[in-house]
Parts: C-alpha cells; structure tokens; sequence
C-alpha cells in the first residue's frame, strides 16, 4: 500500500534484505549468451551506438587516451539500460536514487582529482584561474571555481536522480487517478501517458547521455 507520494521510489523489500537493487544487474542477465556469438539487429544496433560515443568521447578527450574511452562508454551502457528498465512496470529504478547516482558520480570525480593534484599540481592551480582574469578578481575567482569544482559530483547525482523521479512521479499520480475517471478522462489519460512515457523513453537516453559526456568532460580538464 502506497503511504505517500515516494513509496513507489522505496528500495526496501523486506526489513532484512532489499532485492530491488538487482534490477541494476537485470539487463545483465536477460541479455542472452547467443548475444555475443551471432550477428544479430541489436548487435547490430549497439556496435554504432558504441562507435558513436567512441568518437564523441575521442572528440572531447581530444583523441589523447584512447583507451579510457572504454570506462565512458560503459558509464553510459550502465545508466541507459537502468534508466530504460525502469520504465518497465515492477522494475525498479535505481538510478532515481542518490544512492546509485552518487556513487558513480563520487568516486569518477575523486579519482580524476588526485590524479591531478598529484601528477599536474601546477595545471591544476591554472584552471582556478581563468586566462584573462584581472589580479583585483583573482582571489574570487578561485573561491567560485573551488567551490564549482567541489559541487560536481552532487549536480550530476542530483541531476540524474531528479530527472528519473521526476517522470516516474508524474506517470504514477496519472495513473493512480484512473478508476475515479469516466470513459472519455480515461482515454485522454492514456493518451497523455502514452505521450510522456515516449518522453521518459527519450529522457532515459539523454540523461545516460548528459552524465557521461559531463564526466568526460571532467577528465578532459585534467589531461
């Protein structure tokens, strides 16, 4: 029974154990092992979307660590799949979490700064101030951008989190209202959640999209 407007985003099962969390791991599993031996459509499908953001990534990271390309790629596999699954009824959404959220977001920043501060110490006291910046504005400018710095990887949980709720919430108050309407509300309901879950669909992407590219970007500034 729903007790408020959040217990649909509720990851606990049971009060020993929460199963939730393996929907993580689901696409994982349903993915079948013929997958990997067979040319098949969605194969198909995954290797251009997969040379796709290589060359994104490679055009962010100006074609210098090539190899790293591989993390981002499956930064953005995890979180599209996820963000998708979810749309799924009886699937949870564990990317709707600051949980999940921040746990890729936290540690992808950290790493990326002590990389700097340890290998690149003076690049890294040059990016907290910026080229042309007058000698009277320089101590504020490396306040605003340590702060800016230090905020990154809460605005790409919050971000990613807020997104994901934000249409589950509205495609649940929609649909709990369906038996107290008539024919003719009913199907202008379904219509319009047929219309935001295409949206959601788009979302799914965007958002999976938007994290990795900002985490490369991120990278970028370092290397």
């Amino acid at each position: 029974m729903m007790t408020n407007l959040f217990s649909s985003f509720d990851p606990t099962t049971s009060n020993s154990l929460s199963m939730n969390w393996l929907s993580t791991y689901l696409f994982i599993m349903l993915m079948p092992t013929t997958f990997w031996l067979i040319k098949s459509r969605s194969a198909m499908m995954i290797n251009i979307m997969t040379n796709k953001m290589n060359y994104e990534f490679n055009m962010i990271l100006n074609n210098k660590n090539k190899g790293s390309t591989i993390l981002f790629i499956s930064l953005f596999t995890l979180i599209m799949m996820n963000n998708t699954m979810g749309l799924f009824p009886y699937i949870f959404t564990s990317s709707s979490h600051m949980v999940m959220t921040l746990s890729l977001a936290l540690p992808m920043w950290l790493s990326f700064n002590l990389f700097g501060w340890i290998n690149k110490t003076n690049h890294m006291f040059e990016h907290l101030v910026p080229m042309g910046t007058p000698p009277l504005l320089m101590p504020f400018m490396v306040c605003i951008e340590t702060i800016s710095t230090i905020i990154r990887p809460g605005t790409l949980a919050i971000r990613l989190a807020a997104n994901m709720i934000a249409g589950h919430l509205l495609l649940t108050l929609l649909g709990n209202t369906g038996n107290k309407l008539n024919e003719v509300l009913l199907m202008s309901m379904l219509t319009v959640q047929l219309l935001l879950l295409m949206l959601e669909s788009a979302v799914s992407i965007i958002q999976a999209y938007v994290f990795s590219v900002l985490t490369t970007l991120y990278s970028s500034e370092i290397n």
